[in-house]
């Protein structure tokens, strides 16, 4: 799945300038990043004109639902396979995708009694742009929440090792097709969610410090301490 990532101001600036999105939200760099968080995504803004870097809750809350609390952070992930047809996602995957831009994303990798971290990221430093999903939510009281999702795929020879999951990762030219407005077949939209190739990412392992929610610092990218045998080893990486 992905519950956990990593982005930078200067990949936040990148993926907007690529995607020709205006950028006009404050964003701190933010390195174990998880859902219940505001989070910039880049969309078409309501009423068409042009495309926004906007800051959404992560956990999407359906606009048809009565009660915020049902959904919340439960929906941090939609599965690239039933989007079409989940009463949850069916709307907002014709009508209102976007895409999150990421420095990387963080993976767990089962092992015997240890839950061992991984960190993902481009090889070529370019930040990764996260294809997902958004909606808005009316309260009963008149207020309006903003939320979104990451769609997740099935993973790649660099993922399958470690996880049976992956976030669906798109091209900038790609990217211009999920966010055209006009595109509302799911036929032509599900065939970009199919998951990247291995090459062009790394997979690097980090240390458990990621595990706790009050690190947030640039200390979380850091490999574990050579031969911390508590960890499963010292440093590691995937590569193909």
């Amino acid at each position: 799945m992905c519950y956990r990532y990593v982005l930078l101001q200067s990949d936040l600036r990148a993926a907007a300038e690529r995607l020709r999105a205006l950028l006009g939200v404050e964003f701190d760099a933010r390195y174990n990043l998880p859902p219940g968080n505001d989070v910039p995504v880049v969309r078409v803004a309501p009423g068409g004109a042009g495309r926004e870097v906007a800051l959404l809750h992560w956990g999407l809350v359906p606009g048809w639902t009565k009660e915020r609390t049902t959904f919340g952070s439960k929906l941090a992930n939609a599965r690239a396979e039933s989007l079409a047809e989940k009463a949850s996602f069916r709307d907002a995957f014709r009508r209102r995708r976007c895409v999150l831009p990421a420095s990387g994303f963080y993976e767990w990798q089962e092992r015997e009694h240890a839950r061992l971290p991984w960190l993902f990221r481009r090889r070529d430093g370019q930040p990764l742009l996260l294809a997902g999903l958004w909606d808005s939510w009316r309260a009963p009281d008149g207020g309006v929440l903003e939320s979104c999702t990451i769609i997740t795929t099935e993973p790649n020879e660099l993922m399958r090792p470690i996880h049976d999951r992956m976030p669906a990762m798109l091209t900038p030219e790609q990217c211009d097709v999920w966010l055209d407005p006009a595109e509302q077949a799911p036929a032509r939209l599900a065939p970009l969610l199919r998951p990247m190739p291995a090459e062009p990412l790394t997979a690097v392992r980090v240390s458990k410090r990621i595990n706790n929610l009050a690190h947030d610092d640039e200390l979380c990218l850091r490999a574990p301490p050579a031969g911390a045998a508590a960890e499963g080893g010292g440093q590691f990486t995937l590569g193909l």
